[in-house]
């Protein structure tokens, strides 16, 4: 075994021209004797390397280890990394006299490309490619949500027909976590929503004197369209991401892949106790936060004058049980939604650290989007039937 050398070994810089340099080498060239030298011969030679540049000519570095009397591979990596450098500043490097018992290490790195391969340009798609790709995902996710939205029909019909064999812990443990957890920021954005309406609503109605209708009308408002869609995208924050990142744990664990083996369907085990617990909370949550919602807007109106039983009357003669069906009923198609995409995206996770956290940014962006869309189809709907 080498052993520590108590004198460091002889390495000489010694420039011969502009075009021409020389190191020798003598002594015990090793991991322990290199620290410094190594440092300070590297930058000397950079410096060689910058003044020859300007003369254009070919720069030629010269090594002399015939006197080397041990070398291990901290100096064949030294040795390496000097000729990396010449042949990257465009040079050449010679190596003379190394002993024959040192030539199989050096000839192991032989080209030395192949330690330090060039780095290949990324070649730039063009837009029809960049287009027809996102195109081609696009139709791969959707054929991917109708796939499992006709298993998961499928499974929530045999959920019917076989009650006994739904995971009912599951639901309860989910409609706790995404129901009455959720009840303190539904009830805060619910309240700030009745506040910020009745004001800005009442700002530009007290021009034309029509103060008092605008308790009606935001609670119409928010009956129909503001209470089932403000209550979904803060589940799809919460339920869905969360729905995600639980099955996608689980799947990256192979869990679900051990479901599979063990004859288990995974979307009646995991799917369906979540998708239910999302039909029921929704709709829960959406009266409460309906209810939050109009209370804090009659609190609002007092300061405008607005008695409360002038606001109770206008809102009973402008809200019908219809628009409270309607808006929960929608509310209902949210649940499902959310509750579904969230699962989707966590049996869609692939492996890698971060595949979770992706699978749960997917699946809020994806609820936001199907909640948009699934309102814009009930909107008009409604339009054509009058609901």
């Amino acid at each position: 075994m080498d052993s520590v050398p108590q004198t460091s070994p002889q390495v000489i810089w010694s420039p011969v021209n502009e075009l021409q340099a020389k190191i020798s080498l003598s002594g015990r060239i090793n991991v322990y004797s290199l620290g410094l030298l190594w440092t300070k011969i590297r930058l000397d030679q950079d410096d060689w390397l910058k003044r020859g540049k300007v003369t254009n000519g070919s720069l030629v570095l010269e090594v002399d280890a015939g006197n080397i009397e041990y070398l291990d591979g901290a100096g064949i990596a030294f040795l390496i990394d000097l000729q990396e450098a010449q042949e990257k500043g465009g040079g050449k490097f010679v190596l003379q006299n190394l002993d024959s018992r040192y030539q199989p290490l050096i000839q192991q790195f032989d080209p030395i490309q192949k330690l330090f391969p060039a780095i290949a340009p990324k070649t730039r798609e063009n837009f029809v490619s960049s287009v027809g790709r996102d195109l081609s995902s696009l139709m791969d996710d959707a054929a991917d949500l109708v796939t499992f939205l006709g298993h998961l029909f499928s499974d929530l019909c045999w959920s019917l027909t076989h009650p006994r064999q739904v995971r009912w812990g599951d639901f309860v443990n989910t409609a706790v976590e995404a129901g009455i957890a959720a009840l303190p920021i539904v009830g805060l954005v619910s309240f700030l929503i009745g506040v910020i309406l009745s004001f800005q609503s009442a700002i530009g109605m007290q021009k034309f004197g029509a103060v008092t209708f605008v308790g009606p009308l935001v609670s119409l408002g928010i009956f129909r369209e503001l209470g089932p869609l403000i209550t979904a995208i803060l589940l799809a924050g919460r339920s869905s991401a969360a729905f995600a990142a639980e099955i996608g744990t689980m799947t990256v664990n192979s869990e679900v892949d051990a479901l599979v083996t063990g004859g288990l369907s995974p979307i009646r085990f995991l799917v369906v106790p979540r998708v239910l617990a999302g039909v029921l909370v929704a709709p829960i949550l959406t009266m409460f936060a309906d209810i939050v919602s109009i209370g804090a807007s009659a609190f609002t109106m007092l300061a405008y004058g607005v008695p409360l039983i002038n606001f109770y009357n206008g809102l009973v003669q402008i809200v019908d049980l219809e628009d409270i069906l309607s808006g929960l009923l929608k509310a209902l198609l949210f649940g499902v939604v959310v509750s579904s995409v969230g699962c989707l995206r966590g049996m869609q996770t692939t492996t890698g650290a971060a595949a979770v956290g992706i699978s749960a940014t997917r699946a809020v962006v994806s609820s936001i989007v199907m909640i948009v869309i699934v309102d814009g189809i009930f909107a008009y709907i409604s339009y054509r039937t009058g609901f």
